[in-house]
């Protein structure tokens, strides 16, 4: 917090920052006899400000106050994970209401609370948390910490993921086997095969059956990554973390029945849900246009279509920072921030709409050879090399930090 109060101070940003306000939604106004539909380039100009022909309306809320802006371009950083808690299904009569003995609350909830509220509403409780992502495990740790290891608390998994305390050195060498794959793509399968030897010497994921089925490759390529906080594993040794793995569960007045062990229902005391967010969804939902909504969102077997990751072919005068995911999050939205950057001082010119729908459809291919159920992550994980000289390129910056050919591989 420090360091960003410092750098809104440096630069000066605190005059244009309107604290505690809430946007309701987004809604662009074309011009009077403009035919978006008719258009071949973005924006009528594939332009950023040049000839605007239309213009944004933002609806806010601060307080009982409702105010309507009017702008040139829009810039949406509302990131993927807030906002809208995406929460399981369950069987009529079986969800959280049924838990009428426990509470239920998602994690978004959890870390709204500071830390000794926290501590105070796990402290003494059997607790139980549903998911194996970041949220998950920081949560888990929390709460064996909060009762003092006394008591055990459960992690319920549906699938096994590779549990990292660190992965500086694990990204690293994947990345080689990224650069190698220009070569010989056995390379890549061998440096996979390589990180996967060593996670499993390093962490006991064999000895509590939480090895994964799928490959590292596959895990990194669509951002599935887990890292653990310090020290994670020696809870699990104890005890204080209990893992248990199920292909579903639901509620009943005391706790959890799972589906593979309806015979043994599992009571407990408060059930945090660390199961993710749609941010797809939040995404959608900034906008006032169905129209809209509807380019957005595309079809639930097609990714977040957006032209470099940042602009929607189809949506002129906006752009999206932080949608899509990477190995190296601040990075890549840097770099989309200083393309984008470019692009608003009218730095380098947009294909046509179509050229860029196509490209669009391109990367499409590659998320879905590389993530496989995961595309809709839009994660470029496995791409991120690739990406940047796009950037670069577009740009016109030499991508090419290095001399030498062999060098760039590393």
């Amino acid at each position: 917090m420090e360091y960003i109060h410092s750098y809104a101070l440096h630069f000066n940003l605190y005059p244009y920052i309107k604290f505690n306000t809430k946007v309701i939604n987004i809604n662009y106004l074309v011009q009077e006899g403009q035919d978006m539909l008719s258009w071949s380039h973005w924006g009528g100009t594939d332009q950023a400000f040049g000839y605007p022909k239309g213009k944004w309306e933002i609806a806010t809320v601060a307080g009982q106050e409702h105010q309507v802006h009017e702008v040139e371009f829009v810039i949406l950083c509302i990131g993927r994970f807030s906002g809208v808690p995406n929460i399981p299904d369950f069987p009529p009569n079986k969800g959280p209401d049924a838990f009428l003995n426990g509470k239920v609350i998602h994690s978004m909830d959890y870390s709204a609370m500071d830390d000794s509220e926290a501590a105070k509403f796990v402290r003494g409780k059997r607790v139980v948390v549903v998911g194996l992502q970041k949220s998950a495990l920081d949560i888990a740790d929390e709460c064996a910490i909060a009762n003092e290891m006394l008591i055990g608390m459960y992690l319920i998994i549906f699938h096994t993921v590779y549990i990292l305390v660190t992965y500086t050195l694990i990204v690293f060498l994947n990345s080689c086997s990224i650069n190698l794959a220009t070569l010989l793509s056995p390379l890549r399968w061998a440096a996979s095969k390589f990180v996967e030897s060593y996670i499993k010497s390093k962490f006991p994921l064999k000895k509590y059956n939480m090895v994964p089925e799928h490959s590292f490759l596959q895990e990194i390529s669509s951002c599935s990554i887990s890292t653990a906080p310090e020290k994670f594993y020696d809870k699990v040794e104890e005890g204080s973390i209990i893992f248990k793995q199920s292909r579903g569960f639901s509620f009943y007045k005391d706790g959890l029945v799972f589906d593979d062990d309806v015979r043994k229902p599992l009571e407990t005391d408060v059930v945090i849900l660390a199961t993710g967010y749609k941010g797809d969804e939040k995404l959608k939902n900034i906008f006032k246009s169905p129209t809209f909504q509807n380019y957005i969102m595309g079809s639930s077997k097609s990714t977040v279509a957006l032209y470099r990751e940042c602009i929607h072919p189809r949506i002129p005068q906006l752009a999206v920072i932080g949608y899509s995911e990477s190995v190296a999050n601040l990075y890549t939205s840097e770099m989309m921030c200083r393309w984008l950057a470019h692009l608003l001082v009218d730095g380098f010119k947009l294909p046509s709409i179509k050229r860029m729908e196509k490209n669009v459809l391109e990367w499409e291919k590659f998320f879905k050879r590389y993530s496989g159920q995961y595309y809709r992550h839009s994660c470029i994980g496995v791409l991120h090399i690739w990406y940047n000289d796009q950037l670069c390129k577009d740009m016109g910056c030499n991508p090419r930090r290095k001399k030498g050919f062999y060098a760039e591989m590393f």
